[in-house]
């Protein structure tokens, strides 16, 4: 395959300026509250239980921090749902849920991989 050969002006910058790093951070506050909105109620109230952010690099991620081991058995059993919403912004998207601290590693799934993953709820 031929690597694309765009115009100077085509490209990307070699640095990223605060301005840069603002738009991205705004982007990240919209699409958190849409996010949140197209959100069920149940999922509604488990996201507010927890922390969680959308970030804006390469792909969208919805990242949760779960406090404790209930609410973080409780966001990987809701993980279908939750990733079926995401999938609605892109269908790349990334869903990274960190238990509590000393209690294992960061759960990853893409959003793709949704269809994979057993959910309680039987309509996603």
């Amino acid at each position: 395959m031929t690597p694309l050969i765009l115009p100077p002006e085509d490209l990307p910058p070699d640095s990223i300026t605060e301005t840069d790093l603002m738009l991205r951070r705004q982007l990240e506050i919209s699409t958190s509250k849409l996010f949140f909105e197209a959100c069920e109620g149940p999922i509604q109230s488990l996201l507010m239980e927890c922390s969680w952010t959308i970030t804006m690099t390469t792909v969208p991620m919805l990242v949760i921090y779960c406090s404790d081991v209930l609410h973080n058995w409780r966001v990987l059993s809701h993980m279908r749902a939750i990733a079926h919403s995401l999938a609605d912004f892109s269908p790349q998207a990334k869903i990274r849920v960190f238990p509590p601290a000393g209690t294992g590693d960061p759960f990853d799934l893409r959003v793709d991989e949704r269809s994979q993953i057993r959910d309680r709820r039987s309509d996603r």
